[in-house]
């Protein structure tokens, strides 16, 4: 049986955790995605593309960055560059690094939603007047995309859980705040589940928005083949 002592301070200590989560957690895993999905469509394109000398910029940048540990990369920016005379805060240090992590990862995966794309669809593009950009822009990128939405969304859930390490550059997120409480109270257990459920919270109603999300794609590009057909 919970005792009234590490009741008072699970209670107390709920909306301490969630404050950090909804005010930094949440922003921080925001910018990061979207800076990650710039940085991914952008890589994609170079490589979907061909570019000579890009190409091979684009899969260096994605080796180094998958090589390596995001944990490293923190430390690194946030520790490392002040001996270059570069001094950057906690929070944009965090949101230099998720992005460019996670950006390595989710262009691999609009690469490969962008070569699934049938060479049917690009030759029909230029056979309709389109230039190269219109094509990509119009009938490649949103095929990609809807491809691409599960396992972008996944990427996006792993990123929330993974800003946990931005404690570790001194980010005031769910995490450190719960260590600090944990510091205080000596009840490492049940403020660790805790800070866990509401972990758990965040990437369930993300959960729930991506399903919603793929059976929006997946109405309108039925809708799109049906409207295709009739022509």
């Amino acid at each position: 049986m919970m005792d009234e002592r590490l009741a008072g301070i699970l209670a107390d200590s709920f909306f301490k955790i969630l404050l950090p989560g909804l005010t930094v957690t949440i922003p921080l895993t925001a910018l990061s995605f979207t800076f990650a999905m710039v940085i991914a469509i952008a890589l994609a394109l170079v490589q979907f593309a061909g570019i000579r000398g890009l190409k091979e910029l684009a899969r260096f940048y994605i080796w180094v960055i998958r090589g390596t540990p995001l944990l490293v990369q923190l430390f690194v920016v946030f520790y490392g560059l002040p001996n270059l005379g570069i001094v950057l805060p906690p929070f944009p240090s965090a949101v230099i690094v998720f992005s460019l992590n996670e950006g390595a990862y989710c262009a691999e995966i609009m690469r490969a939603a962008l070569e699934a794309v049938p060479v049917g669809q690009m030759e029909a593009g230029y056979c309709a007047g389109m230039s190269y950009l219109q094509i990509m822009r119009r009938i490649v990128l949103p095929q990609a995309f809807r491809t691409a939405f599960p396992s972008l969304g996944n990427s996006l859930i792993s990123m929330v859980k993974d800003t946990s390490l931005a404690a570790n550059i001194t980010v005031t997120e769910m995490f450190m705040a719960t260590q600090r409480i944990v510091a205080r109270t000596y009840e490492p257990l049940a403020l660790y589940l805790e800070v866990g459920l509401i972990y758990l919270i965040f990437s369930t109603v993300l959960t729930k928005l991506q399903s919603a999300g793929e059976k929006r794609l997946a109405f309108y590009g039925r809708r799109r083949t049906l409207r295709q057909g009739g022509k």
